[in-house]
C-alpha cells in the first residue's frame, strides 16, 4: 500500500472514531422499537432500594411479591431470580418496562410496575438488587 493510501485510510479511521464520542447523546435512545441506550440516572441508594423492593409504594407493589426474598426466591418459575444482577442490567430493564419498549412474558406485569418509577427509584432498585449475592442460575442447568 502506498503512502497516500495509508494516510486516506488513517484519516477515515480518525473520522470514523471520532463519530463514536459524541458528547450530546440522547436521554433514551430507541432503535427499531428496543430501547439500546439507558437514560442516565442518578447515583442509586442501596437502603432506599430495600425498602422499595420490600414494601412497595403507591401503585408500585413490592418486588419480592414475585421474585422472593432478596429477588432470589421467585415465586413461580415464570419470575427470574434478580439478586445479584448487575445494576446496569436491572436499570435498563426496568426503564424499558416503563417506557413501553422491552414487553412479553411477562411484560406487561412489569410494564404495570414500571410506569410508576422515578428515575430514583430505578436507580435505587438496580443499586440494591445488584448488592445482594447472586443465586443466578443457567437456565440450561435448572434442575
Amino acid at each position: 500500500m502506498n503512502k497516500i493510501s495509508m494516510t486516506v485510510l488513517a484519516a477515515a479511521c480518525a473520522l470514523v472514531l471520532s463519530a463514536c464520542g459524541t458528547s450530546g447523546a440522547p436521554e433514551h435512545a430507541v432503535d427499531g422499537g428496543n430501547a439500546t441506550v439507558p437514560a442516565r440516572l442518578p447515583d442509586g441508594n442501596i437502603e432506599a432500594g430495600r425498602t422499595l423492593a420490600t414494601k412497595g409504594e403507591g401503585s408500585t407493589a413490592a418486588c419480592v411479591s414475585c421474585h422472593g426474598a432478596e429477588g432470589n426466591a421467585p415465586l413461580a418459575d415464570m419470575y427470574p431470580k434478580i439478586g445479584g444482577q448487575y445494576g446496569d442490567y436491572i436499570a435498563h430493564a426496568l426503564q424499558a418496562y416503563r417506557s413501553g419498549a422491552r414487553s412479553g412474558g411477562t411484560g406487561e406485569v412489569m410494564a404495570a410496575q414500571a410506569k410508576g418509577l422515578s428515575d430514583q427509584q430505578i436507580a435505587d432498585l438496580a443499586a440494591y438488587f445488584a448488592s445482594v449475592p447472586p443465586q443466578l442460575r443457567d437456565l440450561q442447568n435448572a434442575n
